[in-house]
């Protein structure tokens, strides 16, 4: 109601219509960015591994933050199609880039060096791999800038939701067990995923589609 209605033609070489959520107006393509950040396992799984094992609420921060940026970067350049790569390799790159994370964090490796370099490379990734998402959901004409924004900004607000969560449960697993390995338990979990995900999207490269 109140909104201008939009025709749409069907033709014999385009006999279907995309449904696009453009109706919900921002707010939709909020709530699709939270959504998508806290359904997918792999982006997820990173941002878990980047806050059990980076050290320091500084550190920590400024890693998070090249993480963001980075990926807020491609999705744009994606987005608005001035960066345009196939999605299954990307998505075998962000499966790999878990694997390299886990081993990291089991090496200890996360709280000596500079994460952020690390996190900021793979955030670029990472990024495409949201495009690929916002890609099948489509951008509204005439809202391209005002839609993209809504998307990353619930992308954002998915990723703090999630670490409060995993700080809560870190918090009370250590409570509960304060002398488990909590931080190797997790790495050798997220690296069996990983390695797994990156397995089945390489061998899906070679399959026919």
């Amino acid at each position: 109601p109140g909104r201008p209605e939009r025709p749409e033609v069907v033709r014999h070489d385009s006999p279907s219509l995309p449904l696009t959520p453009t109706a919900t107006g921002l707010a939709g393509y909020l709530r699709l960015g939270a959504l998508h950040i806290l359904g997918g396992p792999d982006h997820l799984l990173f941002v878990v591994g980047l806050a059990l094992w980076v050290r320091g609420a500084g550190r920590l921060l400024a890693t998070l933050t090249a993480f963001t940026a980075a990926h807020s970067l491609t999705l744009a350049l994606a987005a608005l199609d001035l960066v345009r790569l196939p999605q299954p390799p990307v998505e075998a790159c962000i499966a790999l880039s878990l694997v390299l994370l886990a081993r990291a964090g089991a090496r200890g490796d996360m709280s000596q060096r500079t994460p952020w370099r690390f996190a900021g490379a793979c955030g670029l990734l990472h990024g495409l791999g949201f495009a690929g998402a916002l890609a099948d959901i489509g951008l509204p004409p005439g809202a391209v800038v005002g839609a993209l924004a809504a998307f990353n900004i619930g992308v954002e607000l998915g990723q703090i939701a999630a670490l409060v969560v995993i700080g809560l449960l870190a918090a009370l697993l250590l409570r509960l067990a304060p002398r488990a390995p909590l931080r190797l338990i997790v790495a050798y979990l997220i690296g069996g995923l990983a390695f797994t995900w990156t397995a089945l999207r390489l061998l899906a490269l070679g399959s026919p589609a």
